[in-house]
């Protein structure tokens, strides 16, 4: 079983890049949950809307621009992810020295590169 991936920022319109991660991740067979402000479905992942207490999260995966992420700093951290990934327009230097302060991993990239060519 590969390694579960959390999308913060998932939304349910076709054009946004969190739907096509979504997308994609589920066709590159990772375990995905997700967590949105509309609950849905894309791709079979459910977008949850409440904040769900995973245990196994490997990476998060950001889709939210930095102000919008300050009040999930501390769920983010408490679930204990191995990385979070900031996507282009996620970048947010305060949270990075949060991330190292729990010695939690973090990149700046973008997921979808990172599916399509294989560095995930």
């Amino acid at each position: 079983m590969n390694k579960k991936t959390l999308v913060v920022g998932a939304s349910l319109k076709t054009e946004r890049y969190s739907n096509r991660a979504i997308k994609r991740l589920v066709a590159a067979k990772q375990d995905t949950v997700a967590f949105g402000l509309r609950s849905g479905e894309v791709s079979d992942v459910i977008i949850d809307t409440d904040l769900k207490a995973y245990t196994d999260i490997d990476t998060v995966t950001l889709y939210l621009n930095p102000k919008r992420q300050e009040q999930y700093y501390n769920y983010i951290i408490g679930l204990h992810p191995k990385r979070v990934i900031f996507n282009p327009g996620t970048e947010n230097p305060e949270f990075y020295e949060l991330l190292k302060e729990n010695g939690i991993d973090f990149e700046i990239a973008c997921t979808l590169v990172l599916l399509s060519t294989n560095q995930y």
